[in-house]
């Protein structure tokens, strides 16, 4: 797929303001993306803030969406697991370069159930789920021996099959707003949001200024 120029957006992408239900927009526009970015069109940051309110940002992956959210994995005991259980709420934004759109979500955050995270762990690369029980993520690390070091001991300890570590889980974001965002030219960018007042709402939709 050839890459938009600034003053041509990419056209063979649905627009948003002829749909109604922003899931399958998003289905849409996440296809169109993993054919057109060169490395993780699920790539998203998200955002979250602990009792003191200030905010932190990092680059996730999107590992799932339907009507009930989206979906992504971590330790439970990293920054963002921190931060979450003392705030169940969470921001997240996808942006897609080569096709000058972008896709942002707010809402209440729910965890996976136990069986989903199962699931996805169980289909991670071995040295990925080996890593998982390794990292003391978000805490001070030494130097990178320490970690190889503790990824073999676990490579020991796991000969076969590498459970889910009970740190390691998933959150669901179960959006009240849902962005999508389109260049254009002279920063006339179109934006069209919906939103709803609970997770099991039905949505309203609003065109905004760029």
């Amino acid at each position: 797929m050839q890459s938009p120029t600034p003053d041509a957006p990419a056209q063979d992408i649905p627009s948003p303001h002829d749909a109604t239900d922003p899931i399958t927009l998003f289905g849409q526009w996440l296809a169109a993306a993993e054919a057109a970015e060169i490395n993780d069109a699920n790539a998203m940051a998200i955002a979250t803030a602990g009792t003191d309110g200030l905010p932190d940002v990092r680059m996730v992956l999107l590992k799932g969406f339907d009507a009930d959210g989206f979906v992504f994995y971590t330790n439970t005991q990293s920054q963002k697991g921190t931060e979450l259980r003392d705030n169940m709420q969470a921001a997240g934004v996808l942006h897609w370069k080569s096709l000058r759109r972008q896709v942002r979500f707010r809402g209440p955050v729910e965890p996976t159930t136990a069986a989903e995270a199962d699931a996805y762990f169980a289909s991670r690369r071995r040295d990925s789920r080996l890593g998982a029980w390794a990292s003391r993520q978000s805490r001070p690390l030494a130097s990178r021996a320490e970690l190889e070091e503790a990824v073999a001991r676990e490579a020991t300890r796991f000969p076969d099959d590498v459970p889910r570590p009970p740190h390691w889980s998933g959150y669901r974001i179960r959006p009240l707003s849902i962005e999508f965002w389109t260049d254009r030219p002279f920063r006339l960018h179109d934006r069209l949001v919906f939103r709803r007042d609970k997770p099991e709402g039905d949505w309203n939709t609003t065109r905004l200024y760029p």
